[in-house]
């Protein structure tokens, strides 16, 4: 599907950097908590159920806020909207820092959740305003490399800090700076006017039902369903494997983030800069490449990470390599996802798509991750104390437990690889329809 050439914004490049670098802190900062949990654990006497919904919490109300904060992205200032959010979120990084027991903790998560909500729906809106449509994959893939880069420098520097300072605390304190002073820089973005990285003028006339109209868009069904399975496997993966490492395989603390690092923070690198320009040559050879580039990626990720969690208590190197390289194909979800929506959906539409997107993935996928995982590792603990014939549970039955619940992520996997095949299916038809709708 070829389409004529569109107009790319004189400071796209600059901004990019900017939102990339806020990026990278949000994702810094709501790693923390799944670094330091072992030792919070310990400290208040959790279960993993209760280690499970910290996430849910946190991306419940992620979520929630996300769409009226979406909608505001899509009528409002952008650049303000992120300025705030990263001050939010930014100060009650630090407030978590002085939690005094679980409940305060997880208030105070919740709140950082609302924060982190109002970045990626304006962010994603204004990429597609500063690129057209043959750049965004490049585009959108160095922006979410604040992804790997914010989990490489978390779980890289996290455990060095809490060994220096003798306390899982400082780690919230030291996050908190860099993200403060990064909203100054935010609100003196100049943004582009909407749509105009297209190659027709985009009315500025209000959209009646919005909303509606999003939802009106079969792809984007498929897309959000996707999205939902990859954010389980990927929010379950974040929340609990530093600890599983720790139980599981007797690695330390530092060790465990380290080995976390590279699996999920290395491979980021490689996979969002190679995913994007993959997914950008796949897009300009075939209309629904894109798609069909991620359901390969998601069956390939889902047979990795399969294989070396039933292969049981192999050696660590083994299991990081092999489950590296199936990290390392699931990174093109975000390069193939993001911009198949802003191809389908139109200029002034795309962040409250987002919001209704990002919804999706968090509430349904994100935020039942950590829970059914952490309840099951619970239930399986059990099973393994009773099939010994235990009368207490130890921490070798919450290895077995936190190690066999993981057998979710590439079942979650493979689901999301049938729900890009089935947006690739309905994809041409409604990138046709927002390209009409535009002239």
């Amino acid at each position: 599907m070829s389409q004529p050439p569109s107009r790319q914004a004189t400071n796209a490049w600059r901004i990019l950097f900017l939102l990339f670098l806020a990026n990278l802190f949000n994702f810094f900062d709501r790693t923390i908590p799944s670094i330091v949990i072992e030792p919070i654990r310990l400290e208040w006497n959790l279960t993993d159920l209760q280690i499970g919904l910290l996430g849910t919490a946190f991306t419940i109300v992620y979520a929630l806020a996300g769409i009226p904060l979406g909608r505001l992205a899509d009528i409002g200032a952008r650049r303000k909207i992120m300025g705030c959010g990263l001050l939010v979120w930014s100060g009650l990084t630090a407030l978590n820092g002085m939690a005094w027991n679980f409940w305060s903790f997880l208030l105070i998560r919740m709140g950082v959740g609302i924060g982190e909500a109002s970045y990626a729906p304006a962010a994603n809106s204004l990429i597609g305003d500063l690129f057209p449509a043959e750049k965004r994959s490049r585009a959108m893939g160095l922006f979410m490399l604040g992804l790997p880069l914010g989990l490489l420098l978390a779980y890289f520097t996290i455990g060095a800090m809490v060994q220096a300072f003798g306390s899982w605390r400082a780690p919230f304190f030291i996050a908190a700076v860099p993200g403060i002073i990064l909203a100054l820089f935010i609100f003196f973005i100049r943004e582009p006017r909407r749509g105009a990285a297209e190659q027709v003028q985009v009315s500025e006339e209000k959209i009646a039902q919005p909303l509606r109209k999003v939802l009106a868009i079969r792809t984007f069904w498929w897309l959000t369903l996707a999205g939902l399975a990859y954010n389980f496997a990927a929010y379950a993966a974040n929340s609990f494997m530093v600890p599983m490492l720790q139980r599981y395989f007797a690695l330390s603390l530092q060790q465990a983030a380290v080995a976390v690092g590279i699996m999920v923070g290395l491979t980021g690198l490689l996979g969002l800069t190679a995913g994007g320009w993959l997914a950008d040559r796949a897009h300009q050879r075939w209309a629904r490449g894109r798609l069909l580039l991620g359901a390969v990626s998601m069956l390939i990720a889902a047979l990795c990470t399969g294989y070396v969690l039933l292969a049981g208590q192999i050696a660590i190197g083994v299991f990081v390599a092999v489950f590296s390289l199936g990290w390392l194909f699931s990174y093109n979800f975000y390069t193939c996802v993001y911009t198949a929506i802003q191809d389908v959906v139109e200029p002034r539409l795309r962040a409250s798509a987002m919001a209704l997107f990002f919804a999706g993935l968090y509430l349904l996928g994100g935020g039942l991750g950590p829970l059914v995982v952490g309840g099951l590792s619970d239930h399986f603990a059990e099973a393994a104390r009773l099939a010994a014939g235990a009368t207490q549970m130890t921490e070798q039955f919450r290895a077995i437990g936190l190690h066999d619940a993981l057998y979710l992520i590439p079942l979650a996997l493979l689901l999301t690889m049938l729900a890009l095949w089935q947006a690739s299916r309905t994809f041409c038809a409604d990138a046709q329809r927002m390209q009409e709708g535009l002239r």
